[in-house]
């Protein structure tokens, strides 16, 4: 785009415009391989990996499950030890999902919110079989679908979240769910 080339004395106005567009394109390009080299993979925040906040990976540290077998030993586990669950049913392939790891799950408030929940992880992107099965058993169409287990290992299925949450609609939901169990 003519970032590196030189202006003569008689240019035009558009070229001296190219000239600006190919700096600013080439300035961009840069950020681009920075951000990417530190972690970001958001074009529109490339150095968001430098500067920004947690990732989902950083805050909250789930547990994936892939079966009943599985779920059924972490919620006997968070039961015996009195412990309320959190299971969010996730996809690569979903969209909110992705939004809710990004905008809602990495949130302070959020964060807090959960506290000393059990926070368990079924990816069903594969949608194999045993992906099926699992959505089957809480009869659950896709995801992002979040289901809460109070201290005795059982669904409070009245507080099931489907679709995307804003971090203050999810915080305010997870307290709700968390002075209903009588925490």
């Amino acid at each position: 785009m003519g970032a590196m080339d030189s202006l003569q004395a008689g240019s035009t106005t558009g070229q001296r415009l190219g000239k600006g567009m190919g700096l600013v394109a080439l300035l961009y390009g840069v950020l681009l391989l920075v951000g990417a080299a530190s972690g970001s993979s958001n074009p529109l925040r490339p150095l968001q990996g430098l500067f920004g906040q947690q990732t989902e990976t950083q805050a909250l540290q789930f547990r994936y499950v892939k079966s009943s077998s599985d779920l059924d030993r972490e919620l006997a586990a968070a039961a015996a030890n009195g412990q309320l669950a959190m299971l969010d049913f996730y996809a690569d392939w979903c969209v909110d999902c992705k939004k809710m790891e990004r905008y809602t799950f990495g949130e302070p408030a959020v964060i807090a919110a959960l506290g000393d929940m059990v926070l368990l992880k079924a990816d069903v992107t594969a949608n194999d079989d045993l992906d099926k099965q699992l959505l089957q058993r809480f009869g659950i169409f896709g995801p992002p679908t979040i289901a809460f287990f109070g201290p005795d290992g059982h669904e409070a299925r009245g507080f099931r979240q489907v679709g995307f949450a804003s971090a203050a609609e999810f915080s305010a939901h997870i307290d709700r769910f968390i002075e209903q169990a009588g925490r």
